[in-house]
């Protein structure tokens, strides 16, 4: 029998919050042998948006934590007052998180090409629980270093993505412990192209059967779902369908600890639904589309042109002729790219005062009406307690 809660009512900013019966209680997400206590990933947002605070609390709550890799060196480098390299800040930023307990881990993009493997090293020494690895496909991720007790996960858009990375893994002798299916109302970069973001068969629901079998064919893994998910009840009706666990992101940037800038978080919460703009030219040096908030100011000047093109930070520099990193498009046009580096570290209060910021969000941001705390929003989404329109 259902132990009922004495009801009452809490109105606050509109809202009605009950308690309900803990019956709607959500099952546990193994991953690598780890009974995770709640199915939620919390997305790891680049650049400075998730660092050990954000992780550390969703962690606390019986949730996946996340740090971004994204920029790393220079942000803990700036907290510490001490330089330190990719691998060093890794380290300390995983390690930070875990630190009060639960489960927590790094996402480290592909495209972060230069210091992409010193990333990984650093999160394996310090006891990462999981990996998570997108924005390209993580083909030789197995192979930098053993993982020992750590999940290594990729994110994908597609069956055909998630057979290619097995196929590729087998041959390092590794399967994925989990993967991340990615719909295409995401925050950030996108594994679509722009003609393919509205495509029904790419709606979260129909990609999910498929990458679910390719899954099950390939060692049967949990498949964590994210894109779109706002709710307690879009966590269980996709829980339903088959999912194993979801990943969200829009609604960690919306909370106490999230480090993302007092401005970021006043533009979240001022956002509308004609201000989410998925961005390509200009767009993202990555090549990759890219959700941001429009009136963002760096989107609005390399819209306008006005912004000269350069690039001092680097991280989504690739390898020229010789072999060494010199090569962004950001470098030199600045009609079809943004300087991404500079623009997400202004968003995370890094260099504001020299840099404009660029906001980057998921679709449902829109529905975002104010800021929680890490512990109120995973109790919402747990379904500890119900939130509903009065």
């Amino acid at each position: 029998m259902v132990l009922l809660v004495e009801r009452y009512f809490l109105v606050k900013r509109k809202k009605v919050i009950r308690p309900v019966d803990f019956g709607s209680t959500l099952p546990k997400l193994s991953i690598k042998g780890k009974a995770i206590p709640v199915p939620i990933i919390q997305g790891g947002m680049g650049v400075g948006v998730s660092l050990f605070p954000l992780a550390s609390a969703v962690a606390r709550e019986g949730g996946l934590g996340i740090v971004s890799s994204a920029a790393l060196d220079r942000l803990v480098s700036k907290r510490n007052g001490s330089t330190l390299n990719s691998y060093e800040a890794a380290y300390e930023e995983v390690s930070r998180a875990k630190s009060a307990g639960g489960f927590a881990g790094i996402n480290i993009m592909c495209a972060l090409v230069r210091d992409y493997e010193d990333s990984v090293r650093g999160a394996l020494d310090a006891g990462a629980d999981a990996i998570i690895s997108g924005a390209g496909l993580p083909l030789g991720l197995p192979s930098i270093q053993a993982p020992k007790d750590t999940a290594l996960i990729p994110i994908v858009s597609s069956a055909r993505a998630l057979e290619l990375i097995c196929k590729k893994w087998e041959k390092a002798g590794y399967r994925p412990d989990a993967i991340v299916l990615e719909g295409p109302l995401a925050g950030g970069h996108l594994g679509f192209k722009p003609d393919q973001i509205d495509l029904e068969s790419n709606v979260l629901e129909n990609l999910l059967p498929p990458v679910k079998e390719m899954a099950m064919k390939y060692g049967d893994f949990p498949v964590i779902v994210a894109g779109g998910i706002y709710t307690h009840q879009d966590i269980m009706r996709f829980l339903s369908m088959g999912a194993d666990g979801i990943q969200m992101g829009t609604r960690f940037l919306a909370t106490e600890e999230s480090s993302a800038s007092e401005p970021y978080k006043e533009a979240v919460l001022k956002a509308k639904e004609e201000d989410v703009f998925v961005a390509y030219r200009p767009g993202s040096p990555c090549g990759l589309p890219f959700r941001v908030i429009k009136q963002s100011p760096m989107f609005v000047s390399a819209l306008a042109r006005m912004r000269t093109p350069k690039c001092d930070k680097g991280y989504v520099l690739l390898k020229d002729g010789e072999g060494k990193f010199t090569k962004c498009p950001a470098k030199e046009d600045n009609e079809s790219f943004f300087c991404i580096c500079n623009g997400l570290l202004s968003s995370a209060g890094y260099n504001p005062e020299k840099e404009e910021a660029l906001y980057t969000v998921g679709s449902n941001v829109v529905r975002v009406k104010e800021i929680l705390s890490v512990k109120m929003l995973m109790d919402e989404l747990t379904g500890k307690v119900a939130v509903s329109s009065p």
